[in-house]
């Protein structure tokens, strides 16, 4: 089936292209999303007679699409989830979470527009693409954190492996520090021990002493 694309359609062409495509995907999306039309003759003719004024219009938003790329490339967002120590989130997020993270941060950006190319299940840093216009696009980085401390951790460089690392380093070191203190608890006794071990001959030599000058 054919159909004339309204814009510029990613893998498949520009404004004005007559392109053949599946039905069902004119259907279900090429046409509800008005980026196509019918390639019928009136359809072809109605575009012929509109088409200055849609290259008008899609200059317009394309200009706007690049000055919101400009403010919004590169920015993170931060998105709290729940998951276990191995990093593993228990669910995933989604395009509506990330579009929702970005409004949030004040962008207008709706889910549709966001480019998931694999869904994100772990902790960390991911990179994200959101389509501003047919032929601008911008990149965000989604910060997936338990909290915002370990979001701000996970900022400054390290990952959740390495925050996990360091807890288990802190928590082998205070248990040595607790069998140092009790090891040296112990030396101390056994060296209080022995002092008064060497004192009780002296003691009873001394006693023994007494006992003879009584008798003399």
């Amino acid at each position: 089936m054919q159909v004339i694309l309204l814009e510029r359609v990613a893998k498949l062409g520009q404004m004005g292209d007559v392109v053949a495509v599946k039905e069902g995907y004119a259907r279900n999306f090429l046409l509800p999303q008005k980026k196509a039309l019918w390639a019928s003759e009136a359809n072809v003719k109605v575009f012929e007679a509109q088409k200055a004024q849609l290259e008008a219009r899609n200059l317009e938003s394309k200009k706007e699409a690049e000055k919101l790329s400009a403010d919004l490339d590169g920015k993170q967002f931060i998105v709290i989830r729940s998951a276990s120590d191995g990093g593993a989130l228990y669910g995933s997020v989604t395009t509506r979470d990330i579009a929702d993270s970005a409004v949030e941060a004040g962008f207008s950006i709706d889910r549709k527009q966001v480019v998931l190319v694999n869904p994100i299940k772990e902790l960390g840093l991911h990179k994200v693409g959101i389509v501003l216009h047919p032929e601008v696009e911008a990149e965000v980085e989604l910060n997936v954190a338990r909290s915002p401390e370990e979001a701000e951790l996970q900022a400054s460089g390290k990952s959740i492996q390495e925050l996990a690392a360091e807890e288990e380093a802190a928590a082998e070191f205070e248990i040595q520090e607790l069998f140092d203190d009790i090891g040296a608890a112990q030396l101390d006794e056994l060296e209080t021990q022995d002092e008064q071990d060497s004192d009780q001959p002296a003691v009873q030599e001394k006693s023994e002493l007494d006992e003879k000058l009584d008798r003399d």
